[in-house]
């Protein structure tokens, strides 16, 4: 599991850890990782689902010490304003897309070989963001339209080998990624709650499901919602924070 350091990572971790699974847990922050594995059967990984050596290295010590998982769980992601016109914003594009697109595929290929003779479930997290394109939030709108193309090509590649792909596209949850952003957040969800959805969409295999069901329904409309409609809805919406970490 990716993006284990804290936020829906963590919950998800202290989910699956409360029914007793064995865990493979990797982030960035060391203490945040060893915060998430307190009274959990866990191992930890130092590595950035951006650096696709560290994942492999990751992911072998893990086949090599608890042996191949049942469920791989991506849950790692960045979040941050961007304007195209900016050029110290390139990189932080650069760094979104790397995070939020290729760090699925770093997080999943070195297990597809390992669970082709099992099955299992890959799990991606997406985001009702990539459903239409945000002002302020291109690199991170773009990424999870992205990411949500990316898992259903990959659940079609997979199909046949008994191994499950599914996206989970959560609306707002209450993680210290949305914390910083300046404007209301319907339907937001506790960090636990959401991981409990989660994992809900993963026992049952679904190929896409938008959580909660509410937001669900906003994604609807909005998918549906013609062109000059949704212009002249969103052109001024209120903007993710520039300048944050990546």
């Amino acid at each position: 599991m990716t993006g284990a350091s804290s936020g829906l990572g963590a919950a998800l971790a202290r989910h699956y850890g409360a029914l007793g699974a064995q865990l493979g847990l990797a982030g960035r922050r060391l203490q945040g990782l060893q915060d998430t594995a307190v009274g959990l059967d866990a191992r930890l990984y130092l590595a950035d689902v951006r650096d696709a050596a560290a994942m492999q290295a990751a992911a072998e010590a893990f086949l090599r010490d608890a042996g191949t998982p049942d469920i791989v769980i991506a849950a790692a992601g960045i979040s941050v304003g961007t304007l195209t016109e900016a050029a110290e914003d390139a990189a932080v594009f650069r760094a979104v897309m790397d995070a939020n697109v290729l760090g699925l595929v770093h997080t999943f290929q070195p297990f597809i070989g390992p669970m082709a003779a099992g099955g299992g479930v890959l799990c991606g997290i997406s985001s009702v963001a990539g459903v239409r394109g945000l002002p302020g939030g291109s690199a991170y709108s773009a990424s999870k339209a992205a990411a949500t193309v990316y898992l259903e090509s990959l659940r079609l590649e997979l199909r046949s080998r008994d191994i499950a792909v599914v996206s989970v596209a959560p609306g707002y949850i209450d993680t210290p990624m949305t914390r910083v952003n300046p404007y209301a957040m319907p339907f937001r969800m506790a960090a636990a709650t959401a991981a409990a959805k989660v994992a809900h969409c993963i026992a049952r295999r679904h190929a896409y499901a938008v959580i909660p069901w509410q937001m669900a329904w906003v994604a609807r409309m909005l998918k549906c919602l013609p062109i000059p409609v949704y212009d002249a809805l969103f052109e001024k919406a209120p903007r993710k924070p520039r300048g944050l970490p990546t």
